[in-house]
């Protein structure tokens, strides 16, 4: 098994632009799966004025829906940003570029991902069982993927690093 550094130097044997198209990929496939998680969230969110229940919701469930519905649209855009970059610089010899702006975006697109998936479970809560309950799962799950999408990868990032040989 390689050690930390031999992994940080990563050992595969590609060129430049093997390893950008390589992460690119990544980066594409990381995508694909966020985007099919925010379009069951939208797909949900758009359904639900359809419903008869919806004419009682009150003044702070509907900003709460139509914040949702706002950061829905707000993520998919995001999602799709790196695809219509690509599309517009498409053959001009800048991946490393697209590469990196693409990881960035993916992040913002998970922090999305997060409040969107926090904020619906709010909602849910919030009209089955009430507002209290509301803001507690909402606040529960937001510190949860606080917790996953950002303190995890921290953690193994300063594990890793511990265990590399001097």
């Amino acid at each position: 098994m390689p050690n930390a550094e031999e992994i940080r130097k990563d050992s595969r044997d590609e060129s430049f632009d093997e390893k950008m198209d390589r992460n690119w990929a990544e980066l594409l496939q990381e995508l694909r799966v966020l985007q099919t998680g925010v379009q069951i969230l939208a797909g949900f969110l758009l359904t639900l004025p359809f419903q008869s229940r919806f004419e009682t919701l009150d003044d702070y469930q509907i900003r709460l829906y139509l914040a949702n519905v706002v950061l829905a649209a707000l993520t998919t855009a995001t999602i799709l940003l790196p695809v219509s970059v690509h599309r517009r610089l498409f053959r001009q010899g800048l991946k490393k570029a697209l590469v990196s702006s693409a990881d960035l975006i993916a992040k913002f697109s998970l922090a999305g991902v997060g409040l969107l998936s926090a904020g619906t479970t709010s909602l849910i809560f919030d009209v089955t069982v009430g507002r209290t309950a509301g803001v507690i799962a909402g606040v529960g799950l937001l510190a949860v993927l606080v917790l996953l999408l950002v303190l995890v990868p921290a953690w193994i990032r300063r594990r890793a690093r511990k265990e590399e040989p001097l």
